[in-house]
């Protein structure tokens, strides 16, 4: 595989699509709210955390062929490599970048560990090839990255906006 071409998206009300309703989704769809996305979960069984969240839209049933086309991004978060490889096989054809945890064959791209003081963010990616490595150094530099770094960044806005302005 070639290297990844990295890249923050903006999602503020983009349609994503998470297919699968458990752990792991509780995480990726905590991530996608964050980032503004318009989330809606799909799985034939749903985590009650899931379903009560007003920011999120809840399908209690499997995921039904093609239905990725409705999406700009979708992840999946199934134990069920058939699921992963239907959603990933329709997001190809319709255009739709699709993630599918720890299934690498059926990823149009990788998600990385982040590290977030405000509105600086620091990624880490393994290229899916270690999730443990990526979230393990991660941690790492949280433990030195913390809230002056956003107050800093704010300064340099600032004074990159005035320099700009003359």
């Amino acid at each position: 595989m070639s290297p990844t071409y990295p890249v923050h998206l903006v999602l503020d009300d983009k349609p994503v699509l998470v297919v699968g309703g458990g752990n792991v989704a509780l995480r990726k769809v905590a991530g996608l709210l964050a980032s503004g996305a318009a989330v809606t979960v799909v799985a034939p069984k749903i985590r009650p955390e899931l379903i009560d969240n007003p920011g999120v839209t809840t399908i209690e049933r499997p995921y039904q062929r093609g239905e990725v086309a409705s999406y700009r991004l979708a992840i999946t978060c199934t134990d069920d490599a058939a699921v992963n490889e239907q959603v990933f096989g329709d997001g190809e054809t319709a255009g739709v970048w699709v993630n599918s945890a720890d299934d690498p064959a059926n990823c149009g791209f990788t998600l990385p560990a982040v590290a977030r003081q405000g509105d600086l963010a620091i990624s880490i990616s393994t290229t899916g090839r270690s999730p443990a490595l990526a979230m393990w150094l991660r941690r790492r530099f949280e433990r030195e990255f913390d809230h002056n770094y956003a107050e800093l960044l704010d300064v340099l806005a600032d004074v990159r906006a005035e320099a700009r302005a003359e």
